[in-house]
């Protein structure tokens, strides 16, 4: 396990500025095999639900749900870039988009597990989440 640490992060045009804390650091990074995962194409990481603190722009924010709305996806609503979601698999968790910490890109993993979130998403499976297969990165 890595050390905590904390980030910078914004969203693309800057105008959603936050500061996140990792208790895990980049170790818990993965995704999920659900819809709007798949389509969106972040890679995650977790924080706990007091681990973001907003320097500007939280009234910039935009809050997509659906199916159960138990889990709240947040968006820039200027540049759309989403930058975190409350997790309907953990609801005392942010899912983060690495995308947005300052320094950190999704190619800088060689590999990210991917979850079932279509057949067996940890909400609804009894024994938790299922590893649906590996994402990898090679550099040239």
């Amino acid at each position: 396990m890595s050390s905590p640490k904390t980030y910078d992060a914004s969203c693309h045009c800057g105008t959603v500025k936050f500061r996140v804390h990792l208790n895990e650091g980049l170790d818990t990074a993965r995704r999920c095999t659900c819809s709007i995962c798949a389509m969106r194409g972040a890679v995650a990481v977790s924080a706990n639900l007091d681990g973001i603190t907003f320097l500007q722009g939280e009234d910039a924010l935009t809050l997509y749900q659906f199916n159960t709305k138990t889990a709240k996806h947040y968006f820039c609503s200027k540049c759309g870039i989403y930058t975190h979601h409350q997790r309907r698999s953990n609801p005392n968790e942010f899912g983060v988009n690495v995308a947005c910490l300052e320094g950190v890109s999704p190619f800088d993993f060689a590999e990210i597990k991917v979850f079932d979130g279509v057949n067996n998403h940890p909400a609804d499976a009894p024994a938790g989440a299922r590893l649906a297969g590996m994402l990898r990165f090679e550099k040239d």
